[in-house]
């Protein structure tokens, strides 16, 4: 038996600095046993909820089930453990695995060094007792395989979610320097917005924030596209259990009301981008877009302003920045009033030239990005 068998125990990894957030939603989820860790959540939890985990959470990363915990000084006694491990119970030599590994404060100190070392344990398992082996794909593997080292004791798991739930798997066109789906998901819940009001980014970009709040009000399950969960190779999977919890799932799904989301860019690449990706999702032709200037746009009362400017990424682009923010802050002051805007601004030097006073300033990370998630009330 396997230790997250025995325990019923689970770890969800999050973005630093969203603990308290993943807590709120592992809460609404009716999880009670929780205990919070760096970039990560320890949680007891049954099959129903891991698996509405994997299909609807929209802040966390992944969901790990632990097979192993044990001290660790070395390699060698890494590979004597990990090839003990009843893998054949999770992999099937036609399927393909891969390992991510961190290591902190242990002996072994090489990552890449000790997912290789656990590579060659599994697959040296398989060619005992079977003559052949699983193939590895760095890329999309069936199975993500999970090794954390800190301070000399070594926890391997199995990733539930089959790769980072961020992928959503709607984004099929890019722009430069794109906000995570976790993040944009973490900035709705913030904002607390529900569809009671308006919702317009006014600098949509490739539409995560729009597709996000779309998620949010029509009640799609976050990972609706996705088709590979890692739980499915798990001994102890299922099958008539995932169907019925999807199929609930759909039965709450609600139409996305027409003139409730909408938003605009001035470049045209953009909007495509916005426009494929947001169709990709139901009810996203319900979604308005718009090319113009935000500072050509009409006046906006009683509305939720949510946006992700630009924070200067590109050679040249810099000096052109406090404007920006200095028209930004003229457009909120001037044609959205009575209304909430929620700015993420990646270069916190920026913040001042907005010239309006934030009522909030939240510590968010956008990938290696520290910014500051901004609630600004213009009455």
């Amino acid at each position: 038996m396997f230790e997250y068998q025995k325990y019923k125990q689970y770890f969800g990894q999050i973005a630093g600095g969203m603990e308290d957030l993943g807590e709120q939603e592992l809460r609404e989820f009716g999880i009670k046993k929780i205990k919070k860790a760096y970039r990560g959540i320890y949680f007891v939890a049954d099959q129903a909820h891991l698996y509405r985990l994997n299909l609807q959470s929209v802040l966390f990363t992944r969901f790990l089930a632990p097979l192993l915990t044990f001290d660790c000084h070395s390699t060698n006694y890494l590979h004597a453990t990990a090839i003990e491990i009843e893998w054949e119970k999770i992999i099937k030599p036609n399927n393909t695995f891969a390992i991510f590994a961190t290591v902190s404060n242990s002996k072994i100190s090489h990552s890449k060094y000790a997912s290789l070392v656990l590579k060659d344990a599994i697959v040296d398992r398989f060619r005992a007792q079977t003559g052949s082996r699983p193939d590895v794909d760095s890329k999309d593997p069936d199975i993500w395989i999970n090794l954390h080292i800190d301070k000399n004791k070594a926890r391997i798991s199995i990733d539930t979610s089959g790769g980072s739930l961020h992928r959503r798997g709607y984004r099929q066109i890019t722009t430069e320097a794109p906000m995570q789906e976790t993040v944009a998901a973490a900035i709705l819940k913030l904002s607390g917005w529900n569809g009671e009001t308006k919702l317009h980014d006014p600098m949509c970009g490739s539409g995560t924030l729009l597709s996000e709040a779309m998620l949010r009000y029509c009640r799609i399950p976050a990972a609706f596209k996705r088709k590979n969960f890692g739980f499915k190779h798990l001994p102890d999977y299922d099958e008539s259990l995932w169907f019925e919890i999807q199929a609930n799932s759909k039965k709450n799904i609600r139409p996305l009301p027409e003139n409730l989301i909408s938003g605009s860019d001035i470049s045209d690449y953009a909007l495509n981008a916005a426009r494929t990706n947001i169709d990709s999702i139901p009810y996203g032709k319900n979604i308005n877009l718009e090319k113009i200037d935000f500072n050509d746009l009409e006046e906006m009362e009683n509305t939720t302003i949510i946006c992700n400017p630009p924070y200067g990424i590109r050679l040249g682009e810099k000096e052109d920045m406090p404007l920006l923010y200095r028209q930004l802050g003229d457009f909120l002051k001037n044609k959205c009033k009575n209304s909430s805007a929620w700015i993420y601004v990646g270069n916190r030097e920026l913040i001042k030239e907005i010239g309006l006073k934030p009522s909030r300033k939240i510590p968010l990370k956008n990938g290696q990005l520290d910014g500051r998630l901004l609630k600004i009330d213009i009455y």
